[in-house]
């Protein structure tokens, strides 16, 4: 069992940056896969970016090259930098775990995962 605290949503204007941070509870942080999901209003939560176990990454297109995942197994906590965000990167960022020590890659479905966090709020402002 894992609990997940997300942190550092906010509004930020078009172009600028934050980091969001996901603090995991419970113990062997380290066998766990993590992504980030968003969700805006009116749409199906989507996938953002997600690192495996060992620190694989992947990314969804649109965020490719702008957002960057990374993890500090020390500190039980994932981390998201989203820079030069855009307007229609407004969306309550979901952190999510699942159990995937030896995957290779992390899960990038929904379903996939089932541990949530409980939501950050990003508002990108034009």
């Amino acid at each position: 069992q894992v609990q997940l605290v997300e942190s550092g949503g906010g509004l930020v204007q078009a172009g600028g940056s934050l980091r969001l941070s996901c603090a995991a509870s419970g113990r062997s942080f380290s066998n766990y896969a993590m992504g980030w999901f968003r969700q805006a209003p009116g749409k199906e939560r989507e996938f953002a970016a997600a690192i495996s176990w060992n620190g694989a990454t992947s990314y969804a297109d649109s965020v490719k090259g702008r957002f960057t995942i990374s993890r500090d197994n020390a500190k039980n906590t994932v981390y998201l930098q989203l820079n030069s965000l855009k307007p229609e990167d407004t969306a309550v960022y979901y952190c999510a775990a699942v159990v995937a020590r030896f995957q290779f890659t992390a899960p990038q479905k929904v379903y996939e995962y089932n541990y949530w966090g409980q939501g950050t709020q990003v508002t990108v402002s034009s």
